[in-house]
């Protein structure tokens, strides 16, 4: 038997008719011969709600006793001991009386999904815990019931039950949805007609960022590579320029004109040669696009056109937004054409903005000697290699006359030299060799032969193939010294980035582990967590088949459930390990996703301390309330006397 479904109704406020919907989709099932069952479903005294509860079977709940008093809880083990096709669970976020077993009733539906049984409930969008403190901020009122997005995320089906703040507002005062006494209260606060439009902002805004996730694995999983221009998304490429802030708003004009449209700004981080990014601009650049709206996404990529064009492609954006450079032709001849060239050529369905703003042309007109050795610089060494000691063979033998044998070798050399800053060292030895034969041929006597007459001759030869040799191989060196210079930097900013989102509270785990999918453009990353069979040493990681894993958190389509399945795996604590899926993992990227790593881990910890001291304040409010007497886990706790006050 298989994992079961998951299929939840989410709703923006309490009354759109969660409930109604849940156990009307049960009945209509029943109706087509599946074997339903009510697990738990609480009406709150709703007429119509109760109407619907007749003739479907319900699971007889377990009764608990806390504090003195008796709850009614869902009987897990009697719904798995019943075995149904189909377990209709109300509210998803609810928090059990202690003595449950499990702390979350999704804790208990994500058992009764082991099972292979399918179960459909209900949520509000306030229990969504990335949503929890926006909440807060409209309505004045915390929630403590919370519920990890990616239990909801990972459902099969999320269905939206909407309804307008006026329309709930009038069911409210027909007594449909609270009590007589209390609608009067509700509507002047929780349910003010300000409220509960953000609430639906909220949920609508959330349900389409969950369809969105459902098409982009469609797509993935059909092998779609074309755009589907469902809405428009506007990708803006930032270069930490000073244009950056024209482009911004060029983009995000362009996004406005279509409703729902979405701004991105992205930032690449070249591993391939120093860019120049001045980190102010980015910063101020970033609190721009999050001012209109948008979202920063930094990725590293080791050439600027692919990953532009990759990061367009994985949000699927209809526009892409770059800033005209004003390369001269004498620069584009050189070095080939320019990224925005490049990604005009290979964008096809996306549309590209070549902006033009107060900078252009002030950059760089020729690119700098010193750079990595890119395929393109190499096959542009090979090319001078070719043609520069030929042309200066026929510009020297018109000159035969006027120059001698030293002359000659040290034009020979000073193009050596430039074929080793165009492509580096085996291009430049290549030109070295095919000098030191053309000097040979043409200009030592006896000319037109490889035979050296005179020692002198010789001696000159030599050296030149030597210095041509050193000379080369000090500018490979530096070339290469640049690049490890810019992997440096591009850890650097990258793991800037990481501590700026520290410093502003994005402590989400699905946040980080997002940022990570981004930056080096990956499929998908799985926060995983090791539960052992077996007895292991303490702090050993290495994991073996006996252990069990559980999906803590994770960002993208296709997760892996353990880290035999991922395509590379870090560790970021003693039972807990990164999933990567996408591509194989450079060896230099394994010190920046170690970083990211520790702080999921510290980010899971805090979390979890969270919960802990929210579920800590009511035991404490009894404490100072009265004495405390339940039964859990199977151990009586006596009453604790209280000292008396001394007269």
């Amino acid at each position: 038997m298989g994992r079961g479904k998951l299929r939840v109704y989410l709703g923006a406020a309490p009354g759109v008719g969660k409930t109604y919907a849940m156990l009307d989709e049960g009945r209509r099932r029943a109706e087509r011969g599946t074997d339903v069952v009510v697990g738990y479903v609480e009406t709150h005294g709703r007429q119509h709600t109760a109407d619907l509860l007749e003739g479907v079977e319900t699971v007889p709940r377990r009764e608990i006793s806390y504090r003195g008093a008796t709850f009614t809880e869902m009987d897990l083990h009697a719904v798995l001991a019943r075995l149904p096709a189909v377990a209709l669970v109300d509210e998803l976020a609810h928090t059990n009386v202690p003595g449950s077993g499990n702390e979350k009733r999704w804790q208990d539906i994500q058992v009764l999904l082991a099972a292979g049984i399918d179960v459909i409930s209900t949520v509000n969008i306030q229990h969504l815990e990335s949503l929890n403190d926006v909440v807060e901020k409209i309505t004045g009122v915390p929630q403590r019931e919370r519920v990890p997005d990616a239990v909801v995320r990972a459902a099969e089906q999320v269905e939206l039950v909407d309804m307008a703040p006026e329309a709930l507002r009038r069911r409210m005062a027909h007594g449909n949805v609270y009590a007589a006494e209390k609608v009067d209260a509700a509507l002047g606060n929780y349910f003010r007609v300000g409220n509960l439009t953000a609430l639906r902002e909220l949920a609508l805004l959330w349900t389409a960022d969950k369809v969105d996730e459902a098409l982009h694995l469609y797509r993935e999983q059909h092998g779609i590579q074309e755009t589907w221009e469902t809405r428009e998304r506007v990708v803006v490429a930032l270069t930490g320029g000073p244009e950056g802030e024209t482009l911004i708003r060029r983009a995000a004009r362009v996004a406005a004109r279509s409703a729902g449209g979405d701004l991105l700004a992205v930032h690449v981080t070249r591993s391939d040669g120093l860019t120049g990014a001045n980190p102010a601009n980015l910063t101020a650049q970033r609190t721009l696009v999050e001012t209109l709206g948008g979202t920063y996404h930094q990725i590293v990529g080791d050439d600027v056109s692919d990953a532009l064009l990759e990061f367009a492609r994985a949000e699927s954006a209809t526009q892409l937004v770059l800033g005209d450079s004003g390369r001269s032709r004498l620069a584009a001849l050189v070095t080939g054409p320019g990224i925005g060239a490049g990604i005009i050529r290979d964008s096809g369905d996306i549309d590209v903005h070549l902006v033009t703003h107060a900078q252009r042309g002030k950059g760089r007109g020729l690119p700098r000697p010193h750079g990595s050795l890119t395929l393109q610089r190499r096959l542009q060494g090979f090319v001078l290699a070719l043609l520069l000691p030929t042309l200066l063979t026929v510009l020297l033998a018109h000159e035969r006359q006027h120059l001698n044998l030293v002359s000659d070798v040290l034009l020979f050399l000073l193009a050596v030299v430039l074929v080793a800053l165009a492509g580096g060292f085996v291009p430049a030895v290549v030109a070295a060799i095919g000098g030191s034969l053309l000097l040979n041929y043409y200009f030592t006597p006896p000319l037109y032969t490889f035979t050296i007459a005179e020692t002198n001759n010789a001696l000159a030869l030599g050296v030149f193939v030597v210095v041509a040799a050193l000379v080369s191989s000090v500018v490979d060196l530096a070339a290469r010294r640049t690049r490890q210079a810019a992997r440096a930097t591009a850890e650097a900013e990258t793991l800037g980035t990481l501590a700026g989102s520290v410093l502003r509270g994005e402590t989400a785990l699905p946040a980080l582990l997002e940022r990570v999918r981004e930056a080096f453009g990956l499929t998908s990353v799985t926060l995983l967590e090791r539960t052992p069979r077996s007895t292991l040493s303490r702090g050993a990681w290495a994991h073996g088949p006996t252990d069990e894993w559980t999906v803590v958190a994770s960002a993208g389509t296709d997760r892996c459930e353990r880290p035999q399945d991922a395509d590379a795996e870090v560790a970021a604590g003693d039972t807990l390990v990164l999933g990567l899926r996408g591509r194989p993992l450079r060896a230099e990227d394994q010190r920046v996703i170690g970083a990211f790593a520790a702080q999921a881990a510290v980010t899971l910890e805090r979390h979890r301390l969270s919960e802990a001291a929210a579920a800590a304040v009511p035991i404490a409010e009894g404490d100072r309330s009265g004495p405390l007497c339940w039964r859990r886990w199977g151990t009586t706790c006596a009453p604790r006397s209280r000292p008396r006050r001394p007269p």
